[in-house]
């Protein structure tokens, strides 16, 4: 959309159409021209535990992209009654998670995308904004999750042949890529319940697998793990002697008072160790300013207990919209956005006198 010239031309549409998503199309172009290079792979971190993960097959897996917000109005100041964290810690007042983070992709204009796979039922990570552009403008990709993942895709209008329902224990060829299918461990999942009427104290919980997993991608270049929202779990470890992890995202955060949904600094490190992962990343932290905090916590901790634990494995601080790629960033400890100007004086500067800056 053109921009407007004069003030009259101004209208609330034309300044949303103008400025969101906030990167335009920049991401997007970055990773349609990225050649990923043999026994490599790459991947861009599109906020909370969204990514993109490109093989050096060409092969492209979207994980999680959520394209949407929090909260935008103080409303009547009351939580909705029945929503998870309600019935988490009985707490009444509205949660102010508010989203932290610029868009930094269009989901409507990406192309070639050859599958999405959504690890759970919670609305950010399971996006209608997602779905209606993957299957607009990808028609062969299918659309992975667990059954009642896959069961809301339905609802929101996705052709059932396109969808299919994982449960731990499947394996999923996209190319040359395997997508094995691990249990999921977000107890946050199993007390969400969108009927405020039902009551789920003193009942047995829903069965996980039917609304949480998590995912192993097993690329010619290495392997990710993607923890989704798991809280920590001892099966870490089986999943960590079962499969080879290379690396491994997991969702982090400062839990506010009475609740437990992210994990913390030592359950990150705990998790990495237990994974035999050789980099762990954390994300999920980016996205909610109630739940923000400062990743350089975990690195201070890991620097803190390597030499006494003989850690194997390094975190790696990520970036939204930022690019990670194993293994020639194994070795990184944090990401930085190019910087730009590599090229300075490439022509003559046009300054009043040579020492003018």
């Amino acid at each position: 959309m053109s921009k407007a010239t004069n003030i009259n031309e101004v209208t609330k549409e034309s300044w949303i159409l103008n400025t969101f998503p906030e990167w335009g199309t920049w991401l997007n172009e970055e990773i349609e021209n990225k050649k990923v290079k043999p026994n490599t792979f790459s991947m861009w971190w599109l906020g909370c535990t969204g990514i993109w993960l490109k093989t050096a097959e060409d092969t492209n897996i979207l994980v999680d992209m959520w394209c949407g917000t929090g909260k935008r109005t103080h409303g009547n100041g009351m939580m909705r009654k029945g929503h998870q964290m309600q019935r988490m810690s009985g707490v009444q007042k509205m949660q102010p998670n508010l989203r932290n983070q610029p868009f930094v992709i269009d989901p409507f204009e990406i192309k070639n995308v050859d599958a999405l796979f959504v690890s759970h039922i919670h609305s950010d990570h399971l996006d209608i904004n997602t779905a209606a552009a993957v299957n607009k403008n990808c028609p062969d990709a299918k659309f992975y999750g667990p059954e009642q993942v896959v069961k809301i895709w339905q609802g929101w209008g996705v052709p059932a042949e396109k969808t299919v329902i994982v449960k731990p224990g499947d394996t999923v060829k996209i190319g040359k890529t395997t997508v094995k299918v691990l249990e999921g461990f977000d107890r946050t999942a199993l007390v969400t319940e969108d009927n405020p009427d039902v009551t789920l104290k003193g009942k047995m919980p829903q069965d996980m697998n039917k609304i949480a997993v998590n995912y192993l991608f097993e690329t010619t270049g290495g392997n990710l793990y993607h923890a989704a929202d798991s809280h920590y779990s001892n099966m870490f470890a089986k999943h960590g002697n079962e499969n080879k992890v290379d690396v491994a995202l997991g969702a982090y955060g400062e839990n506010p008072r009475g609740i437990t949904d992210k994990l913390t600094s030592s359950d990150i490190l705990r998790m990495a160790e237990s994974l035999k992962t050789k980099v762990i990343i954390p994300v999920h932290y980016d996205i909610w300013t109630n739940f923000m905090t400062d990743p350089k916590e975990i690195e201070n901790l890991w620097k803190f207990r390597k030499d006494r634990l003989q850690y194997n494995f390094k975190p790696f601080i990520w970036q939204v919209g930022g690019e990670f790629t194993y293994p020639d960033d194994k070795d990184r400890m944090e990401y930085n956005y190019d910087r730009g100007f590599s090229d300075a004086f490439s022509i003559d500067n046009d300054t009043p006198f040579p020492s003018f800056l």
